[in-house]
This record gives C-alpha cells, structure tokens and sequence, in this order.
C-alpha cells in the first residue's frame, strides 16, 4: 500500500468516531501536533485513541470532504472538511472544523502529524 492510500485508509475508516478501525493504523510511536481554534494539542497513539472515544460518544456519524492530497516521498498532506451529526440529533449535519495536514508514514503506519483547523 502507497503512503496515500494508508492516509486516505485512515479517513475512510471514519477515523475519528470509530476507535477500533484506526488502531491498527497507528504506529505504536505515533505524535500528533494540532493547532486548532481551541488551541494547542498533542496526542501520542493511546491518547488520540482516547480522544476518539469521547468523539464517539459525541457524535452518531462523521464524514471528510477531502478536496486537496498531495504526497512526497513518506508524507502525505491533505485539506479536507469533517462533517458530524451529534448523537442527540443524528438527522443534522454540522461542519465540526476545516483541516489542513501533514502526515509522516513509518514501517507502513500513521507516525507523525501536523494539523491546522479552523472553525
């Protein structure tokens, strides 16, 4: 599998509210580096595996409208835009933020990130 291929994976598997498909995407080094309009957050595998439980809890369905991919060599950047339908109205669609990324792959996995968002 090409380095894209394992990026885009990650988002097909509706990474972020479904805990159990990313794990075995993640190296067990993994660092993610976000700045978001919350401000700044760091995860490593076992936190951002925790993160998406509470998203999971949050949210009944997300989906990315990824409109730009670009890689070189073991980096994949992306723009993209994660929809959410909170559990307590699974009908409404909200944009939960616009994303830009940088993702490093090692030995096949997810291993570093670099993420901007803005609501």
């Amino acid at each position: 599998m090409n380095v894209t291929d394992i990026v885009l994976n990650f988002y097909k598997t509706d990474a972020l509210t479904n805990h159990h498909a990313i794990v075995a995407l993640l190296h067990d080094d993994l660092e993610v580096t976000w700045y978001s309009t919350e401000g700044y957050l760091h995860f490593n595998k076992e936190e951002l595996i925790d993160y998406t439980i509470k998203l999971e809890k949050a949210y009944s369905k997300s989906r990315y409208d990824i409109t730009h991919v670009l890689h070189d060599k073991n980096q994949v950047a992306l723009r993209y835009t994660h929809y959410v339908s909170p559990i307590d109205n699974p009908e409404q669609e909200l944009i939960l933020a616009h994303f830009m990324g940088i993702w490093e792959i090692k030995d096949q996995k997810l291993y570093k990130a670099y993420v901007m968002s803005q609501r």
